[in-house]
């Protein structure tokens, strides 16, 4: 019989990065632990059906995180499920078969939020943490993590106006927070991503400085294993994230800053919200004919 892993699915690792100037070739500092390939679908791992029958509660979880999706698809609202009431092996047995998948995403701070996407893309469990205790416990269906994507807005400001006299030895940041600054007052939700590549842009040590001093470091850690190794920061100023991209050997191959709602790299689109139903229904439908 397959065994019901017991452990949290998540760690009390923190999350930090500061946001350094990186010129081409530069290397920014480590922020998460950095996965070594590319992730892809992998089916969950199942107990035999005798095990199964034992937890219905279990079970319930999944079949509503199957009409959840179906729901999505249609255009109608939907409520996370509330893990709490589940015993202890009913919760471990649901993180046994939704697995993990690509995106993991963090609000920093003893009041945070730990989401971790499933292998079904769009399906997530989000726990919430005060104090270092666990307050709450869900699986949430949607392109990501209304929690997380609120705990990014709540902690952005508008960019402030940057300094009359220009820091010596800058090079390009000015010209960047200026056009960042432009873009966020312009701004609304739903608009498409602004991106800035920071990659082939010259940038000094003092360039630096200043996006720390003017941008600084935001609350909300992601990271997303999706095609190749993709980490994101929020940073203090609205709307805007600091998005870098890795290739197998963890060198930078594109480092950006974005204006916009959760960049899209994090988030589950349409078409895998629709793959993942047809997938969890199919899982279910085995379970009910075993």
């Amino acid at each position: 019989m397959t065994s019901i892993d017991p452990t949290c699915m998540f760690s009390n690792k923190p999350f930090s990065t500061p946001l350094a100037a990186l010129g081409p070739g530069s290397q920014p500092p480590d922020f998460m632990s950095k996965p070594r390939e590319m992730s892809s679908y992998r089916a969950p791992s199942l107990p035999e059906a005798r095990a199964l029958a034992a937890h219905r509660e279990a079970l319930d979880v999944l079949h509503r995180a199957l009409v959840a999706l179906q729901r999505q698809a249609v255009g109608a609202a939907v409520e996370p499920i509330e893990l709490g009431h589940l015993h202890d092996a009913d919760c471990a047995l649901v993180d046994q078969m939704l697995g993990e998948g690509e995106v993991a995403a963090q609000v920093a701070g003893a009041s945070g939020v730990q989401a971790q996407e499933s292998v079904f893309a769009g399906v997530w469990r989000v726990v919430y943490r005060d104090g270092g205790m666990v307050v709450r416990d869900t699986v949430e269906v949607g392109a990501f993590p209304r929690a997380v994507a609120a705990a990014a807005r709540a902690d952005g400001r508008l960019i402030p106006p940057l300094p009359s006299l220009r820091p010596a030895d800058t090079i390009n940041a000015r010209a960047v927070l200026e056009e960042l600054r432009e873009r966020t007052l312009a701004w609304r939700s739903g608009d498409p991503a602004h991106v800035v590549n920071l990659s082939l842009m010259p940038l000094s040590r003092a360039d630096g400085e200043l996006f720390e001093q003017q941008l600084g470091h935001g609350n909300v850690r992601v990271l997303s294993r999706g095609h190749g190794n993709c980490r994101i920061a929020s940073t203090r100023a609205a709307g805007v994230w600091r998005v870098t991209y890795f290739n197998s050997q963890d060198r930078v191959i594109l480092d950006t800053l974005e204006v916009g709602d959760v960049p899209e790299v994090a988030c589950a689109a349409r078409q895998d919200l629709d793959d993942s139903a047809e997938r969890l229904q199919e899982m279910l439908q085995w379970v009910l004919a075993t």
